[in-house]
């Protein structure tokens, strides 16, 4: 299948190189909101243009999309448009990954080299799950999810919709990161995450509240 991959930066070089390892798919240039980029190469790989392309593309033989874009908010806004545009959100997987067979991944899920993805593991959509980190058993990963490289997810923690786990972090078993809450690099969380906090350190503390709670 031809594809496009939304996103001509860092996170997109390595979707890149995913997809042409894998081999399923076949991708025929990246989408980016920077003009400056139209016309030009990325690792080989022409710049198309901005994402109102899409719909033209469709109509030259593309048929799918990955959102290769950090930003959680904006790579499940991508998604949302990449399915009105009627083209299939595909994933990318790393050959070096391992994911349980009883593993159920949504669309749009980046899995990059070195992940491991342990058994009965519940995936959702327009999740990067990064280098070499480990997403135990049992755990639920809510949709447009980023677990960053050499995160450690314990069995059974729950991550929900668009939180940010950093690098390295550790989260110990049957624990919940909340909705949008951002955990940060090498923190080791002992206790539940409350939704759209900021928590820290060894142990992990919380340093920020949305306001509402805060207040």
């Amino acid at each position: 299948m031809n594809v496009v991959i939304i996103g001509a930066g860092g996170h997109g070089r390595v979707v890149l190189d995913i997809l042409r390892l894998a081999g399923h798919h076949t991708p025929v240039g990246f989408i980016d909101a920077d003009a400056s980029l139209a016309n030009t190469t990325v690792a080989g790989l022409p710049v198309l243009g901005p994402v109102n392309l899409l719909d033209k593309l469709r109509r030259q033989d593309v048929r799918g999309a990955v959102v290769a874009i950090g930003d959680n908010r904006i790579r499940s806004s991508y998604a949302e448009l990449v399915g009105q545009c009627g083209l299939e959100l595909v994933n990318a997987i790393h050959l070096s990954a391992v994911i349980s067979s009883t593993v159920q991944l949504g669309r749009n899920t980046v899995i990059a080299a070195g992940a491991v993805v342990g058994t009965d593991a519940r995936i959702a959509d327009s999740v990067i799950i990064n280098t070499s980190a480990v997403v135990d058993h049992e755990c639920r990963i809510g949709s447009a999810v980023h677990i960053c490289p050499g995160v450690l997810l314990a069995g059974r923690v729950v991550v929900e919709d668009g939180a940010f786990v950093g690098l390295g972090a550790k989260v110990l078993p049957c624990l919940r990161i909340g909705l949008h809450a951002i955990v940060g690099a090498g923190a080791v969380v002992l206790e539940d995450v409350p939704a759209a906090a900021t928590v820290v350190g060894v142990p992990a503390r919380v340093i920020k509240l949305p306001t509402a709670i805060a207040a």
